[in-house]
């Protein structure tokens, strides 16, 4: 199983990710993570990620397509995996359809969670504050709304025109929107 998880930032994409992996047995591979991990170990990879992340902005196309080609070409990739926080451009979308195409497969579907921007802007801040994370205040929260507005939205239509995508409520108890995950999961036909 081949996915992709879309939504705006504090839609639950992590949380869900982890039980969507577990279930199909498929590394979740997020860039968050990846980054985060990065400039924790103060890479230059991570140096150069986390300007872009204190600003609220996207880390470079290039970095990140090197990064995830890399991840999805590790042997527990082979068969599927999840992606969470890629694509985020229309050529981040480009990058990927070769990247899979390459393995001589194709994208099984793509969930985008949808939650109302304020709902969102308040679980970020509660978020910040219980795990102190200094890139989640009010204005950068409202900024990265802005940027997946602005560059990640449009991709919701390119997987739509496909056929691959399934939208899902991200708001209410975490069981219920993973319950709703896998029923919506279902209803797209095998490839």
């Amino acid at each position: 199983m081949r996915l992709v998880l879309m939504g705006p930032p504090g839609a639950g994409k992590g949380t869900q990710a982890k039980f969507i992996a577990d279930h199909f047995k498929i590394p979740a591979i997020s860039t968050g993570d990846i980054f985060r991990a990065n400039v924790s170990q103060g890479t230059p990879l991570g140096q150069e990620a986390q300007r872009y992340m204190d600003a609220g902005e996207y880390v470079p196309d290039e970095v990140t397509n090197k990064m995830v080609r890399n991840r999805i070409d590790e042997p527990d990739a082979a068969p599927g995996f999840l992606l969470d926080g890629y694509p985020r451009t229309l050529a981040q979308v480009e990058e990927l359809d070769g990247m899979i195409k390459f393995t001589g497969h194709a994208l099984d579907a793509v969930v985008c969670l949808t939650a109302d921007d304020d709902v969102l802007v308040s679980r970020l801040l509660q978020r910040a504050q219980l795990e102190g994370r200094a890139d989640d205040t009010e204005d950068v929260i409202r900024r990265r709304q802005e940027v997946y507005a602005d560059q990640t939205a449009p991709l919701i239509d390119v997987y739509r025109d496909r056929g691959i995508l399934v939208e899902v409520d991200g708001l209410g108890e975490v069981d219920d929107v993973t319950q709703r995950i896998f029923e919506a999961l279902d209803q797209i036909p095998e490839s």
